[in-house]
């Protein structure tokens, strides 16, 4: 299992969210967070924004889904065609082990579901 993080622009989050709906994968986390790129933040006249409001989307896909599911995002997210500074990134990572809190079901990469007694 990987998770996908997907940092976007707060006005293609919809767009994100309702591709991944029609794509099969609905169970997605949304935080608003702020922060910069290598843009360094934009400036407008004297003022400069440092940091830049961004939506963070995870969500939990099986390693075979993968590139299907970064495809989905990277196409939802873009702006136009070629997209444009500040869109966004994708970062994947592995998960080990997920529990499901109201059926104690444990989920490991390779291995059958299992309950967990408590």
């Amino acid at each position: 299992m990987l998770m996908i993080r997907s940092i976007v622009r707060p006005e293609k989050v919809d767009n994100v969210l309702a591709a991944l709906m029609e794509a099969g994968f609905p169970a997605v986390t949304k935080m608003s967070v702020v922060g910069r790129g290598k843009q360094r933040g934009i400036k407008i006249g004297e003022v400069t924004y440092d940091e830049i409001p961004k939506e963070l989307l995870l969500t939990v896909v099986k390693e075979s889904d993968k590139e299907f599911v970064v495809k989905t995002v990277m196409k939802a997210a873009r702006t136009g065609e070629k997209g444009a500074f500040g869109d966004g990134k994708i970062f994947i990572t592995p998960v080990e082990e997920v529990y499901t809190i109201s059926s104690g079901i444990k989920e490991r990469t390779g291995a059958e579901p299992e309950e967990v007694k408590i």
